[in-house]
């Protein structure tokens, strides 16, 4: 009988391969001969699945963004579910997306891989705008809804006029995002890049005190 051929696992192999491959060696490193090598397979199977690097590349962090999508969906999910609350599901978002264990080190280490690569891709820059769009508004909804239930300290006053001005309401939100975006990125760097100088326990605490001042 012929060899049965799970297409589609095949598939996640090469890209888990190249995953690895940027992780461990850069993005530079990961060339079509190096990801099939590292996936055990010939330069004709990867042939068959992928028209070129770009589109391997792509896929694997595609695959690595579902992947992190999922297992967010789910802390979030419990976080801000019947009797937990939006603020605590913020924090939940934004420490995962934190390096503070060796997943989500590698995970980092692949995003922050393909920055460089997306300045000159229009390609790779549409995804990793459309993903950073999706953290962002996530973000944005939950101190919305963070504020709505009074979890905010430093919301207006309710007999205040900024608590019934929507244009200064959504302008604090919005800053409010972007600052804690921000943090989530430089954190992130930093840990990757001065290890020594900033640890894991570092970077949560830095987070948290700056979840803790809203």
């Amino acid at each position: 009988m012929p060899k049965i051929v799970d297409h589609d696992e095949r598939r996640r192999e090469v890209l888990s391969a190249a995953g690895r491959v940027i992780v461990r060696d850069g993005i530079d490193a990961a060339t079509t001969r190096a990801i099939a090598k590292e996936a055990g397979y010939s330069n004709g199977v990867l042939a068959h699945y992928f028209t070129d690097k770009d589109e391997i590349l792509l896929s694997a962090l595609r695959q690595s963004h579902q992947r992190i999508r999922a297992r967010l969906t789910g802390k979030v999910t419990d976080a801000g579910g019947p009797g937990g609350s939006a603020l605590a599901a913020l924090r939940e978002l934004l420490l995962d997306n934190l390096p503070l264990d060796d997943e989500r080190a590698r995970e980092t280490r692949l995003e922050v891989s393909f920055w460089s690569r997306s300045l000159a891709s229009e390609r790779l820059a549409g995804v990793q705008r459309g993903e950073a769009g999706e953290l962002r508004a996530a973000v944005r909804d939950l101190l919305g809804r963070a504020r709505a239930a009074g979890e905010l300290r430093n919301s207006a006053a309710p007999d205040s006029p900024a608590a019934h001005d929507p244009h200064t309401d959504t302008d604090e939100l919005d800053d409010c995002a972007e600052h804690l975006l921000a943090l989530m990125d430089g954190l992130s760097l930093h840990l990757l890049l001065y290890p020594e100088r900033l640890t894991r326990a570092d970077a949560e605490r830095v987070m948290l005190r700056a979840l803790d001042r809203l």
